[in-house]
């Protein structure tokens, strides 16, 4: 029987864990067997640089922590070698830096995740896994609130070209009398072709 002191020891690690989960937006578990440790410390460094915070957990405890979080559904993925990554604000890194690490590495396979507490099936964790980064995804949301801004201050350079907005209405005026006599002058034209047949 394990003594008082191991117990207590897994307890915290149980109550920590779940705590972890709780305070998580995402997570993804993955089966992480035939990973040399260079390729191991390159994966953590990756992670760890977008924020994820990725550990190697046993079964038991994680099945404890998942509990106690109210995340149901991962006991089935809870066999083998089992580490869990998960992020605070970030939807898509973990799975986005797993999953290409899983394309790369026959052993290394994504087994589960989560999103808000609650177990997604595989295909979301892929698709989530093959969204961009949330900086391209800022970048691109930033582009497209800046097209309009862009193409206003556009236009203002070209009146400002043109010699400003006094230029601009008086080029407009000049224009106005010209396409007043056109049809006057088709108008004019058209009985003199009717008459004629």
């Amino acid at each position: 029987m394990p003594s008082t002191a191991v117990l207590e020891k897994k307890k915290q690690m149980v109550a920590e864990l779940s705590e972890r989960i709780k305070t998580s937006c995402a997570g993804v578990v993955v089966d992480y067997k035939g990973i040399n440790v260079e390729d191991d410390t390159k994966l953590r460094k990756e992670l760890r640089e977008a924020g994820v915070v990725y550990t190697v957990v046993k079964n038991s405890i994680l099945g404890r922590a998942a509990q106690d979080a109210g995340l149901e559904g991962l006991d089935p993925v809870l066999e083998g070698t089992t580490a869990i990554a998960t992020s605070a604000d970030d939807y898509v890194a973990s799975a986005r830096i797993l999953q290409k690490y899983a394309d790369t590495h026959d052993n290394f396979s994504l087994k589960s995740g989560y999103l808000d507490g609650e177990v997604i099936p595989m295909e979301k964790l892929i698709a989530l896994a093959k969204l961009p980064s949330r900086e391209v995804l800022l970048a691109t949301v930033c582009s497209v609130f800046n097209a309009p801004i862009a193409a206003f201050a556009r236009g203002v350079q070209a009146i400002v070209d043109k010699g400003g907005v006094e230029a601009c209405v008086s080029e407009k005026a000049e224009e106005a009398p010209a396409n007043e006599e056109a049809p006057a002058e088709e108008a004019a034209e058209a009985p003199a072709e009717e008459s004629a047949e």
